[in-house]
């Protein structure tokens, strides 16, 4: 933002008013308390970290060239997974949703499995599905998953549809679209007042989120952030009572050598919100994914070094203290190369999704080569290894 004073300078037998610019150093939300924001080279890797490939990508076997945004959940004793898949470019019709299961704590991972197939008429896909969350309640798994492609536009027709588990007949049936303009990208999260709260991005690729009617699921109330003609997109959260803070994904920095995560702030469960600003916490155009462990310490994963220069590595996870809402220690979870993966060329290390299981944080990603062609891939991390000092 530039203000402008008028500002008198004297001199000899005259008074003239010269004009003077003053760069006024823009009003960040605080997320980061850490002190001096570190680079890549000055965060500890984490130590302990169990990693594996929950699917690879194989489009000479299967056909399909992209792969991203993977979710993870546990419903009684197996985990379910579920992605994006496309035989062609993203975001485009021919888009369907996939999944694996593991019953051995990712030792193992059963067949593949659907879960979104698109919509079909005459023959002829229409619509596409894609990536999207899960939510257990009442002791039933629902999948909520992105639809779009009817109509023009870069998510033409976006809605959320939701897909509840039929355990009787092992597979998923659709309860149709709940949800207008939205991608959900975050599972829900039940608020004090009763309803459900989810964050993601609208038809316009700009931050929207979704809340229920109370329990019930297959009825939402759709809510966009006032970014005005800003890029903050691709939205996720942490709730406190009537507090809702937004992280949203910036491709609008005020300063583009120094691209950080924008926050918008609600205080009465996501009806209202402030308008956007941009915080002090660098992280790369990418989706992050926050949360709050059994500590009651928040956390925030996704490419956050100081020197990110818009690349999607290495993938971090930076922590507060219990009970604080600001984040002051970082480690990095997986580097560009890891050697054991056998990877020969820089990885993409890109939207996370996290569920803290047993004191353990199960972490699954994309991992791949650039245009999202990636590998669905878990890290498992101790959480006793995110303790911080006080």
């Amino acid at each position: 933002m530039t203000q402008r004073y008028l500002m008198p300078a004297l001199v000899v037998m005259s008074c003239i008013t010269a004009t003077y610019e003053v760069t006024a150093e823009p009003q960040r939300f605080e997320l980061w308390s850490g002190g001096p924001l570190p680079k890549a080279s000055e965060i500890p890797l984490l130590k302990g970290v169990r990693f594996s490939v929950i699917k690879q990508r194989e489009p000479e076997k299967d056909g399909y060239d992209w792969l991203h945004g993977v979710s993870i959940v546990r419903h009684k004793g197996t985990l379910f997974t579920c992605w994006g898949n496309n035989p062609g470019r993203e975001n485009t019709v021919g888009e369907i949703v996939r999944g694996r299961r593991s019953s051995d704590d990712t030792q193992t991972w059963g067949p593949v499995e659907m879960l979104g197939p698109g919509v079909k008429e005459n023959g002829k896909m229409v619509e596409a599905h894609s990536h999207g969350v899960f939510l257990k309640q009442n002791n039933r798994l629902w999948a909520f998953l992105a639809r779009f492609g009817r109509g023009k536009g870069h998510f033409a027709g976006l809605a959320m549809e939701a897909f509840l588990l039929d355990e009787e007949n092992d597979c998923w049936q659709s309860q149709g679209v709940v949800a207008q303009g939205i991608w959900p990208l975050r599972e829900p999260v039940r608020m004090n007042n009763g309803n459900w709260f989810v964050s993601g991005c609208d038809e316009n690729w700009r931050a929207s989120v979704a809340i229920s009617h109370g329990d019930d699921l297959t009825k939402w109330d759709t809510v966009k952030i006032p970014v005005d003609d800003r890029i903050y997109t691709e939205a996720n959260f942490w709730i406190d009572g009537r507090e809702i803070i937004l992280v949203m994904r910036n491709h609008s920095p005020i300063d583009p050598a120094f691209n950080c995560a924008a926050v918008s702030v609600s205080n009465d469960y996501g009806r209202s919100w402030s308008q956007p600003v941009e915080s002090n916490l660098p992280m790369t155009t990418s989706k992050p994914y926050c949360g709050t462990l059994s500590t009651n310490q928040r956390y925030l994963i996704c490419n956050t070094v100081r020197d990110h220069n818009g690349r999607r590595w290495p993938l971090t996870i930076a922590v507060g203290r219990p009970d604080e809402k600001t984040l002051c220690r970082m480690w990095r979870i997986r580097d560009a190369i890891r050697s054991e993966a056998g990877d020969t060329q820089n990885m993409a290390l890109s939207y996370p999704h996290a569920i803290e299981l047993d004191g353990k944080l199960y972490i699954v990603y994309s991992s791949g080569i650039g245009g999202n062609r990636n590998h669905a891939e878990l890290a498992v991390i101790p959480v006793s290894s995110l303790q911080v000092d006080k």
